[in-house]
């Protein structure tokens, strides 16, 4: 509300509270009356929500309630989707550490069966450690 709407609303406030003292006293209780009947239809109509048809709904050009599963189903992907990225990341990650590990095992054993090895390393008990230093 601008200026000029809320100076009316003061105005009009104003002019009703100063012609209360004008009413007559029957009118006075029929008023107090129907402000009660008024108050308990407000808690009936509280307590049980009222059913408007669809395109009296207030936002009738907000997105529909029938979109609200799509939502709820996007909510639920925000958290899933990078779940599952992380997922297969590490089992792509443990897949290519296991990969490594056999081609390693692999040129071992290529090097084995084409005799690149010296005799005497076939019988050092620190094998392995000669394979690593040989291999840098």
């Amino acid at each position: 509300m601008n200026t000029k709407d809320l100076a009316f609303a003061y105005k009009v406030r104003h002019a009703l509270d100063e012609s209360t003292q004008d009413i007559p006293a029957s009118a006075a209780e029929r008023l107090a009356k129907a402000r009660e009947i008024a108050l308990s239809h407000k808690k009936q109509s509280a307590a049980a929500p009222a059913v408007a048809p669809r395109a009296a709904l207030a936002g009738a050009g907000m997105p529909s309630i029938q979109s609200q599963p799509l939502r709820a189903w996007l909510g639920r992907a925000s958290f899933i989707v990078p779940l599952v990225v992380l997922v297969l990341g590490l089992i792509g990650i443990h897949q290519a550490e296991k990969r490594q590990q056999l081609m390693d095992a692999a040129s071992i054993d290529a090097e084995v069966l084409t005799d690149e090895l010296p005799l005497s390393a076939y019988l050092d008990h620190g094998f392995d450690a000669y394979l690593s230093k040989g291999s840098n």
